[in-house]
C-alpha cells in the first residue's frame, strides 16, 4: 500500500472508473470517494472519471482505489516494470520497494532481488514513470524502464554484461593484490609497508563500491550488506594501520583480514550475479523465441516486414524451417510445426488448413499462408512470457517473513559485534581479539542469501514448469498447489477427448434416419459437444426446419420441428415434461453400463412420448488412466466430477482407477461440490476446460485450466496446461512441491548459516578471513541450489 508524505500538498487527480453503467453507480462511486477524510469528489458518468480532490496527507491514492473497490465497481490499473541497478542484498530490495511504495499513485511495489527487477501497480493516469525511477535513484540505486520493447530490453541486458565484465576485472585486481598478504601464513613475512602498499588500493579503490552503497544507506537511515563490510573491513585495515606506526616493533598486522575478505565477497558476488542469470533461462528461451521480421503478402506481392508493422487479418507466408511470427489461421499450405518450446509438446503437431497456429512455433517441411488473429502484447507467446514473468515478480506469503527479519538483520548484527567486542576488551582482556571478534561478525552476516532464497527458487520453477507447457499464475498459485490433497476432475475434455461421437441409434417406432433426422434438427441451435456429435452423424440427411429451441442447462433443449415439439436430453429433462420412460430403461441402463452418454428423444405432444435413444461415448485421453496412477502415486486422492448420470459416470470412473465419483452435477452446481469438499478439511484442485468451469476453478484452492478450453477457464485459474495432456496435471503439482521444497531448504540455509555463523564468529572460533569465505559462499549455494531445480522432467513418458 502506498504512502503519502505528511508533507505534501493538496492533490486533485482524476481516477478512472470501470463499471458504472447509470446514474445511481455515479453516485455510488461518489459517495464512497467522499466518505473517506479530506475527499471531496465529483463523478462524471459520461467520461467514467472521478474528479477527486483530497488532503494527500490523510489520505493515499491507495485507498482511493479501494474505496471505489469496495463500492462494487474498479480504478484503472497500470503496471510498469523497472530494472534496478546496484542491490546487493535483502535489505536494499526492502528500501527500494519502500521507496517506490511512496511514490504518488502506487498501490503495490513488489521488487525482486534476483532478477533485479521491480514490480509496480498503479493507478493509471496517476502513476508516472519518471516519478518511480526518480525515487529509486533518491534511495541510492539506478533504475530503468522497462518497456517490453526488444531492442530496448536487449540494450539494458548488454549494459549489464558491461558491468559483469568491469566486475571481473576489479576480482582479477583484488585477487592479484590480496594473494601476497596470505604469504605469511606459509611462514614467509611481508614488511609492513608492503602490505599497507597491497591492502590500501583493495580497501579503497576496488572496494569504493562498498563505502558508496554505504554511504547511501546511512543517507536513507538504513543498512545494509555493503554498510556491514565497510564497517568491518574498515576496523580491520584502520586497526592494522594504527598497529603500524604506533605498535611494538614486529607486531602481527591484519591487513590480509581487509583485502582478503574484500576480494572473497566480490568473487562471491560475481558468482552470485552469474548463477542468478542462470534463474532467468526459461524466460530468455521464450522471449527468443520472437521473430524480429514477418513475410507478408501484400498487393500480390510478398514484403518482408518488422512484426511489429504487421495487422490482425495480414496474410503472412512462412518457408519451411523458419519461425512463426504471429498467431493465426492456416489459410492454405500443409506441414508439421514444432511447438515443443510453448507447449512442450516433443513431437510436431500436423497443421492444415483451418488449423490455429501460434507464433514462436518453428515450421516444418511445408509452405504456410497464415492469416493473422494476433500480434505483439494479445500474442500467445507474449502472454505466457508476460505470466511467467508477474508469476516471478510476485512474492510468496513466506516472503514476509523474510523481509520483516531483513528489516532489522543489519542492526541486529551491529549489535552482535559490538557485544563481541566489548566482551573481548572488557571481559577478556583482549582489545586485538575484540576487534578481530566484530570484523568477522560483520563479516559472515549475510542478508543477501535471505533475500534470494526465495525469488531464485520461485523462479527457476515457474521457468521449468513453463518449459513444460505447465504456466503458474503467480507464487501464491504455487504455495496453494504445493498443499493440494485432493484433485476434481472434469470428466469433459479434461479425462476426454472433448470429441464425442454417436456411438448408437435404438428408435422405438419410427426409423433410424428419422430419429436421427429430428434430433440433429432440434440441436442445430446448440454448440453443446454431443450436439456436435449428432449433427457430424447427420451429415448428409435432409434436415427438417428449426422454428424454436430451449436450453435447459445440464438437462437438454426442447425445439419445434416440422411442426412438432421435440425434447432431447437426460432422464431429468424426460421427467419434467410427463415422458414415460420405462420401455426402453434396460437398454439405457446397458449402454450407461458400458460408459456411453444415453440422449433420450421425445415428442412433446399429447400424449408425449418416447422417440428413441441416441447413445453417444467421449473417448478417453491415452494418458487419462496413467494420469490417475501418477497422482495417486503422489499422494492425491481424485475426484470424477460429470453431468452424467451414475451409471455412465460409473463405469467411466472404473476405466480410469477413480474410486470416488460426483455424478449428475449441473454446471451450477460444481462450485458447490468443490465448497464441500474443502469442507472435509481437503486441499482441493479442480481442473477443468470450459466456460461451465470458471466457477468451480475460482472456488477451488486452485483452479487448474486445460489449455486447450476456453480463455475464460483460463483467466480464472491459477495454473495453466498449455496442452491437453492430464499428466501435467500430476507435473503441476509436483513441480510446485519441489519449488517450494527448495524455497524452505533455502531460507533454513540461509537462516541457520547466520544463527550459527555470527555466535562462532563472536566467540573467536573464525578468522575473518574464513568468515568472509563463508559469507562469500552461503548466497552463492543457496542460488546454486535453487539452479538444481533445472533438472526437474515432467512425467510424460512411460505412464500409458
Amino acid at each position: 500500500m502506498s504512502a503519502v508524505d505528511a508533507a505534501a500538498e493538496p492533490a486533485r487527480v482524476l481516477l478512472p472508473i470501470e463499471g458504472m453503467t447509470c446514474a445511481t453507480c455515479a453516485g455510488r462511486v461518489e459517495k464512497a470517494l467522499r466518505a473517506l477524510p479530506g475527499v471531496d469528489a465529483t463523478v462524471n458518468l459520461s467520461s467514467e472519471q472521478a474528479d477527486v480532490q483530497f488532503d494527500s496527507a490523510r489520505v493515499a491514492p491507495a485507498a482511493l482505489a479501494e474505496a471505489v473497490t469496495r463500492a462494487g465497481y474498479d480504478v484503472l490499473h497500470e503496471t510498469r516494470e523497472l530494472a534496478i541497478a546496484g542491490m546487493t542484498c535483502a535489505t536494499c530490495a526492502g528500501r527500494v520497494e519502500k521507496a517506490l511504495s511512496s511514490v504518488r499513485g502506487v498501490i503495490r511495489a513488489e521488487v525482486n532481488l534476483a532478477s533485479e527487477k521491480a514490480s509496480v501497480e498503479g493507478i493509471a493516469g496517476i502513476l508516472r514513470p519518471a516519478d518511480l525511477i526518480a525515487a529509486v535513484q533518491r534511495a541510492g540505486y539506478g533504475a530503468e524502464l522497462l518497456t517490453g520493447d526488444a531492442e530496448r530490453d536487449r540494450q539494458i541486458v548488454a549494459a549489464d554484461e558491461r558491468r559483469l565484465k568491469h566486475e571481473t576485472w576489479r576480482i582479477v585486481a583484488a585477487m592479484a593484490l590480496s594473494a601476497p598478504l596470505l604469504l605469511p601464513m606459509f611462514g614467509i613475512m611481508l614488511p609492513a609497508w608492503l602490505q599497507l602498499a597491497l591492502a590500501t588500493p583493495v580497501q579503497f579503490v576496488v572496494g569504493a563500491r562498498f563505502y558508496v552503497a554505504a554511504w547511501k544507506a546511512l543517507r536513507a537511515f538504513t543498512g545494509n550488506m555493503d554498510l556491514l563490510v565497510s564497517l568491518g573491513t574498515s576496523a580491520a585495515y584502520f586497526y592494522s594501520l594504527y598497529l603500524m606506526f604506533a605498535g611494538p616493533p614486529g607486531t602481527h598486522l591484519y591487513f590480509e583480514a581487509a583485502a582478503v575478505v574484500i576480494a572473497l565477497i566480490l568473487v562471491g558476488k560475481w558468482l552470485e550475479t552469474r548463477a542468478k542469470r542462470s534463474t532467468t533461462a526459461a524466460i530468455q528461451a521464450l522471449m527468443s523465441l520472437r521473430p524480429e521480421r514477418a513475410r507478408v503478402e501484400r498487393d500480390g506481392k510478398e514484403v518482408e516486414v518488422p512484426v511489429a508493422a504487421v495487422a490482425i487479418g495480414d496474410l503472412v507466408v512462412v518457408r519451411p524451417g523458419e519461425r512463426l511470427p504471429v498467431d493465426g489461421l492456416v489459410t492454405s499450405g500443409h506441414s508439421e510445426v514444432d511447438e515443443s518450446l510453448l507447449t512442450g509438446e516433443s513431437l510436431p503437431v500436423a497443421k492444415d488448413s483451418g488449423d490455429k497456429v501460434t507464433g514462436g512455433s518453428i515450421n516444418g517441411s511445408g509452405l504456410l499462408r497464415i492469416e493473422t488473429t494476433a500480434v505483439g502484447a494479445q500474442s500467445t507467446l507474449s502472454r505466457i512470457i508476460a505470466l511467467v514473468e508477474s508469476a516471478q515478480a510476485k512474492k510468496p506469503p513466506v516472503q514476509r517473513l523474510v523481509d520483516r527479519v531483513a528489516a532489522i538483520f543489519v542492526p541486529v548484527v551491529v549489535a552482535v559485534a559490538l557485544v563481541a567486542f566489548f566482551g573481548w576488551w572488557l571481559i577478556g582482556g583482549n582489545f586485538p581479539a575484540g576487534v578481530i571478534a566484530a570484523v568477522s561478525v560483520m563479516v559472515i552476516a549475510c542478508p543477501c542469501s535471505l533475500g534470494l532464497a526465495t525469488p531464485t527458487a520461485l523462479m527457476v520453477g515457474t521457468g521449468a514448469a513453463a518449459k513444460a507447457g505447465i504456466l503458474i499464475r503467480d507464487a501464491e498459485a504455487l504455495e496453494r498447489a504445493h498443499r493440494l490433497d485432493t484433485v476434481i476432475l472434469d470428466k469433459t475434455g479434461t479425462v476426454t477427448e472433448g470429441k464425442p461421437a454417436v456411438t448408437e441409434i435404438m428408435p422405438d417406432g419410427i426409423p433410424e434416419a428419422e430419429l436421427l433426422s429430428l434430433a440433429a434438427a432440434a440441436q442445430k441451435g446448440s454448440e453443446h459437444p454431443l450436439a456436435r456429435a449428432v449433427l457430424a452423424k447427420a451429415e448428409g440427411l435432409a434436415l427438417p426446419v428449426l422454428d424454436d429451441f430451449q436450453s435447459y442447462p445440464g438437462m437438454g433443449l426442447t425445439a419445434r420441428v416440422a411442426g412438432h415439439r421435440i425434447a432431447i436430453g437426460n432422464r431429468r429433462l424426460m421427467r419434467e415434461n410427463g415422458v414415460p420412460t420405462d420401455a426402453m430403461e434396460t437398454q439405457a441402463a446397458a449402454l450407461e453400463e458400458r460408459g456411453r452418454t444415453v440422449m433420450w428423444v421425445a415428442v412433446l405432444e399429447a400424449p408425449s412420448r418416447l422417440l428413441g435413444l441416441i447413445a453417444v461415448a467421449d473417448p478417453l485421453k491415452p494418458t487419462a488412466a496413467a494420469a490417475v496412477r501418477h497422482l495417486h502415486e503422489i499422494g492425491i486422492d481424485t475426484v470424477l466430477l460429470t453431468g452424467d448420470n451414475e451409471r455412465t459416470a460409473a463405469a467411466v470412473a472404473v476405466q480410469l482407477g477413480i474410486k470416488r465419483v460426483l455424478a449428475g452435477v449441473l454446471p451450477g452446481e460444481k462450485a458447490a461440490e468443490v465448497q464441500r469438499l474443502q469442507s472435509e478439511g481437503r486441499h482441493v484442485g479442480m481442473v477443468g476446460d470450459g466456460v461451465n468451469d470458471a466457477p468451480a476453478l475460482a472456488a477451488a484452492d486452485i483452479g487448474i485450466a486445460m489449455g486447450t478450453g476456453a480463455d475464460v477457464a483460463m483467466q480464472t485459474a491459477g495454473i495453466t496446461l498449455m496442452r491437453g495432456d492430464p499428466l501435467l496435471i500430476g507435473d503441476a503439482i509436483a513441480i510446485s512441491r519441489a519449488t517450494y521444497t527448495k524455497i524452505r531448504q533455502g531460507l533454513f540455509w540461509a537462516f541457520i548459516y547466520n544463527v550459527l555463523g555470527m555466535p562462532a564468529a563472536a566467540l573467536g572460533l573464525l578468522s575473518p578471513v574464513v568468515a568472509g569465505a563463508a559469507m562469500a559462499l552461503s548466497s552463492v549455494s543457496v542460488v546454486s541450489n535453487a539452479l538444481l531445480l533445472r533438472r526437474w522432467r515432467p512425467t510424460t513418458k512411460g505412464r500409458a
